[in-house]
């Protein structure tokens, strides 16, 4: 059959299945009846191959057991697998919540913004009415305040007006959509910061709601409805456990107790208790974070809706086992908490030379040992596949057994050591233990053997939480210094230049031409003689010496020294010798 045909064909049987509850008064989600009508055709006890088309006949028995068991009420199991559905359904990571909460804002956002950036304003009129959607958008993007409230919108103006006057819209409407829709976002952080900055100095902060107060209220009182929840649901699944455990030593209580559906009912409570321990840890992450307040409170209103929300799907165990009659099938027996089971075994280890051909895993040598992906939750492999389906917790100090790449915990050395002598026929049994009851899949988390079955928010997320372990211990190594004797080729070379080098020189010996010399020694002897011009003394001049001189002045004056008149009269004698007598 094609696979559009296929799908075609489970279309309409769904569809079918989900009008025949509708007819009971029963309305069942979509996704539910597919998880169901998957169910109904793995459980090998109902009779059909998966290799070969479904007839006519096979498709009406295939309808009637899906609404049979959807219109069970009283079935621990249904509610199990609608427990699994609507938490499927609702429950996503911390940072998808947030991410559906912005992109709800955005989308109520998207006309006001678009109002603003297509604006054409040109009047005075006009301007004033585009202003007034700007102070509208940064409150409803901000959250701090209502729009309407006059205080509220004069405070966020004076705000506005004290980074953005009036008069700047002319350069605002200039600027592109992008720029526009980027100074939004900018113009409405810092409106929210002026806003914040007021409130916390009492000169303004009208309709800012005190967050802080807020979450120290709304933490701790759903934490604590939580952990109750948590703590009532641990308590049921430890009375069934040990119920269960006084059963398989007594096989003759098996048919009066209706084993069946105690085991489905443990299978509800643990189920919910993993759900309950899912949620906790994000409420202890909200307490520390305090500097997204908002989000903080809309995450804080989803969790605790889909914590009620879990609720009403633990209602069918009691009216099976109403406390009268756990009392007295509790007669006798000491009811045990996985702490108490844990501590019991913590001695306990397996002794690693016992196993040649497998690999044990212990917290004293292996660095990631608490991050290891446990299979089946955790719980006892070999508990679960010889007891008929009891679920007790593995204890990792005792050793964790790698197989096959996957790793196996066990609630007993003897337990492990059973186990761990045909791994795949105690696998084979829990798997087929799922066939029959279909909320064991995501309970145990067998999704890669039920591929089609796998869940939509663990699809995305199956590949990353596979982790290698980190194993550690000493070791020490050994090295001779020459193990055999040296074998040292001195004409090899490394250097591929050195190689060409040779190469070339080899190359140009080839076309070189040999030529014979004759020595004093030779028996050829004979004499040679050379003539050469014999050497003259040759001599040229390039300069001459030459020199000039001119005439050095001598001038003389007579008559300095007087004479016999009183005056003195001085002679002039100029005896400087003429240039051309020099």
């Amino acid at each position: 059959m094609p696979p559009t045909q296929a799908e075609s064909v489970i279309k309409n049987i769904i569809r079918e299945i989900g009008q025949e509850c509708a007819a009971h008064g029963e309305i069942v989600p979509e996704t539910l009846v597919a998880f169901m009508v998957k169910a109904v055709v793995l459980d090998p006890s109902n009779g059909f191959n998966t290799d070969r088309t479904l007839t006519k006949s096979d498709v009406q028995k295939l309808v009637k057991l899906c609404v049979n068991r959807l219109l069970d009420s009283k079935n621990p199991s249904l509610d199990t697998i609608k427990m699994q559905v609507y938490f499927d359904m609702n429950y996503t990571s911390r940072e998808e919540f947030l991410e559906e909460h912005h992109r709800v804002i955005e989308s109520r956002l998207s006309s006001v913004s678009r109002e603003i950036t297509d604006s054409r304003a040109c009047v005075r009129e006009e301007l004033e009415s585009l202003y007034r959607k700007i102070v509208s958008y940064v409150l409803l993007r901000s959250g701090l305040g209502s729009p309407t409230d006059l205080k509220i919108v004069r405070e966020a103006t004076a705000a506005l007006q004290s980074v953005f006057p009036q008069t700047e819209l002319g350069t605002f409407l200039t600027l592109s959509k992008k720029d526009k829709e980027r100074q939004l976002k900018e113009l409405t952080m810092i409106v929210t910061g002026i806003r914040l900055f007021n409130r916390d100095c009492g000169k303004g902060g009208e309709g800012i709601d005190d967050l802080p107060a807020i979450l120290q209220e709304a933490i701790p009182a759903t934490t604590q409805h939580v952990d109750s929840q948590l703590e009532v649901v641990q308590e049921q699944a430890y009375r069934y456990t040990a119920i269960l455990e006084k059963v398989a030593k007594n096989p003759l209580m098996s048919q009066e107790l209706q084993p069946y559906m105690l085991r489905e009912a443990l299978y509800n409570v643990r189920q919910c208790e993993i759900f309950l321990q899912v949620i906790l840890p994000i409420f202890i992450a909200l307490s520390n974070l305090w500097t997204s307040f908002q989000d903080e409170t809309v995450l804080i209103s989803i969790l605790s809706n889909l914590t009620t929300h879990l609720e009403p799907f633990l209602g069918a165990h009691d009216l099976f086992f109403p406390e009268k009659v756990m009392q007295v099938l509790l007669d006798g027996v000491t009811v045990k908490t996985d702490v108490c089971r844990i501590k019991e075994h913590i001695e306990d280890k397996v002794n690693v030379a016992d196993f040649k051909k497998l690999e044990w895993l212990f917290p004293e040598t292996t660095a990631n040992f608490d991050k290891l992906l446990i299979q089946y939750r955790g719980f006892c492999a070999y508990t679960f596949a010889t007891t008929d389906g009891l679920l007790l917790p593995g204890n990792p100090s005792i050793g964790i057994l790698k197989y096959k790449d996957k790793y196996y915990t066990f609630n007993t050395r003897d337990a492990a050591y059973s186990f761990a002598e045909n791994p795949e026929n105690y696998i084979d049994i829990i798997r087929e233990k799922a066939k029959r009851n279909a909320e064991l899949i995501q309970l145990l988390e067998l999704h890669q053997q039920f591929e089609s079955l796998i869940q939509y928010s663990q699809m995305k997320e199956v590949d990353k939480r596979y982790i290698k372990p980190i194993t550690k211990c000493e070791t020490g190594t050994q090295t001779d210094t020459h193990l055999l004797p040296p074998t040292i080729v001195r004409s090899y070379e490394w250097n591929e230049w050195e190689l060409r080098r040779k190469a070339i020189k080899l190359a140009n010996l080839r076309r070189k031409v040999t030529h014979s010399v004759q020595t004093d020694h030779s028996h050829m002897r004979r004499e040679n003689c050379s003539q050469v011009y014999p050497s003259k003394d040759v001599g040229t001049q390039s300069m001459r010496e030459g020199s000039s001189r001119v005439p050095r002045p001598q001038i003389y004056i007579a008559g300095l020294h007087g004479g016999q008149t009183k005056t003195t009269y001085g002679v002039k004698v100029n005896l400087t010798r003429a240039v051309d007598e020099t």
